[in-house]
């Protein structure tokens, strides 16, 4: 009984892995060709800039996987977190003469810049897992902005292929009304799998870039990893990005270890009107994938950013920490080094250069659910 038990279940793994979308797609032909010719793809894999590894040891491995699944440690919302309904009739109005952002949560924002509409890692699903029904599951039931209510997008941006960064409902949403998708080399295999047009990829590797009209799009290193089917990690690059308009720049960090390189992107590209820099999901565990909040700082300094807004926390439950600690830590040491931050609600507009968002709504409970949703200015 207990092998027809293993080999039905077998089975369904086989059945789920050969058929769902999701998984995405592993990179061949003309694509994997490409790749194979980057200094940084060895034996099948891309490698990071520096000796890089995902836990810091077995031991630990154990230890956090002890800790994610019997320990509390506050890690989600005991309430539903207050967010700005976005109206979408708003969304590419903003003058083409400034930079108008907009955070969705986590690491989803939208920039309007030279007139265009501009979204990063748009991850709008419900939970950042391959399964319907299990994996990290957002905060609120309710988002600032739901994916089939956009309106026309100049560029989606990808950093890498992890589900809370590249979610298969929220591209499949968003293709129809998306004119060019930038990724990093192999990634584009996902969307080709997924029915997007060839056409409206740009895969990139480090350091080159491409121009979409007025704008600039330049992938940058960062330290991390990549994978969605468990078997298939380091097989597409991550990175982050350098966004360019006629008037402003803006960084977007994706998920990144600390690492020097930071320094060199600022010099090669800063300074920057606005830095987006992953402040959540670190653990002593695994210290070289993720930073921790005052790497985040650090890591702004040395980008020569002008304002810093945190980004990749108030969403998910993907770490160990309590879920507001990373906005608070990076705050802290954002004051001891004289460090300009926005804290914006999810989905609420502001502009860099001019008056920003600076409460601290995390710390506040709605006292009635009526008060969640906070009227846009």
């Amino acid at each position: 009984m207990a092998l027809v038990i293993l080999s039905i279940l077998v089975g369904a793994c086989v059945i789920f892995y050969s058929c769902a979308p999701q998984l995405g797609g592993r990179p061949n032909g003309d694509r994997l060709a490409i790749m194979e010719q980057s200094d940084h793809f060895k034996d099948g894999k891309f490698c990071n800039p520096v000796e890089t590894t995902i836990q810091e040891s077995f031991t630990g491995s154990l230890k956090s996987f002890w800790e994610f699944a019997f320990k509390g440690n506050n890690r989600e919302p005991s309430h539903p977190l207050p967010f700005v309904k976005v109206d979408p009739q708003t969304i590419g109005k903003a003058s083409p003469e400034s930079l108008r952002v907009t955070w969705l949560g986590h690491s989803t924002v939208i920039l309007e810049m030279d007139g265009q509409v501009i979204l990063t890692d748009p991850m709008l699903g419900r939970r950042a897992s391959p399964i319907p029904f299990a994996g990290p599951k957002q905060f609120n039931d309710e988002a600032p902005l739901n994916a089939e209510d956009f309106p026309d997008i100049k560029a989606i941006v990808i950093s890498h292929d992890h589900y809370d960064h590249l979610d298969y409902g929220t591209i499949m949403a968003l293709e129809g009304r998306t004119e060019m998708f930038f990724v990093p080399l192999g990634v584009g295999a996902h969307l080709e799998k997924w029915g997007i047009s060839p056409e409206k990829i740009t895969e990139l590797d480090w350091w080159q870039g491409f121009e979409l009209g007025s704008l600039r799009f330049t992938a940058t290193p960062a330290r991390h990893f990549s994978g969605r089917a468990g078997l298939d990690a380091y097989r597409t690059l991550w990175c982050s990005w350098v966004i360019e308009g006629s008037g402003h720049k803006v960084f977007f960090g994706g998920d990144s270890g600390y690492f020097d390189v930071f320094r060199t992107i600022g010099q090669k590209f800063g300074p920057f009107d606005l830095a987006l820099v992953e402040c959540g999901a670190y653990s002593p565990y695994w210290p070289y994938i993720h930073m921790m909040p005052e790497q985040t700082v650090q890591a702004h300094m040395d980008l020569g950013g002008k304002v810093l807004m945190p980004i990749h926390w108030g969403k998910f439950n993907l770490s160990l920490h309590p879920w507001n600690e990373p906005v608070e830590r990076a705050l802290a040491a954002a004051r001891q080094n004289q460090v300009t931050v926005a804290t914006p609600i999810m989905g609420e507009p502001f502009y860099p250069g001019e008056s920003l968002p600076q409460t601290c709504w995390w710390r506040e409970v709605p006292s009635n659910l009526a008060q969640i949703v906070v009227n846009a200015k």
